[in-house]
């Protein structure tokens, strides 16, 4: 049975790379017809994304690069910045 949550549900959550690397968090949803285009990420303390990012305060994810969100927001590697 496919599990259904609130998009307000996802605020704050923590992002994980698919290699297991703690990523940041959910700050947003970006919506484009009634669908999710993509999740703006915020670069929180110790994460991944602050180390690449520098002053940068975050990345937005396209929705198709999330494999699996629950407790917690799992992305492809391609996802990050290089």
């Amino acid at each position: 049975m496919l599990k259904m949550m609130p998009v307000s549900g996802t605020y704050d959550m923590r992002v994980f790379t698919d290699s297991g690397e703690y990523f940041g968090n959910v700050e947003e949803a970006i919506l484009s017809k009634n669908k999710i285009f993509g999740w703006r990420v915020k670069a929180s303390k110790n994460s991944f994304l602050a180390k690449v990012l520098g002053s940068a305060k975050g990345v937005i994810v396209p929705h198709q690069l999330v494999k699996s969100i629950g407790d917690i927001m799992i992305i492809s590697k391609a996802a990050v910045p290089s």
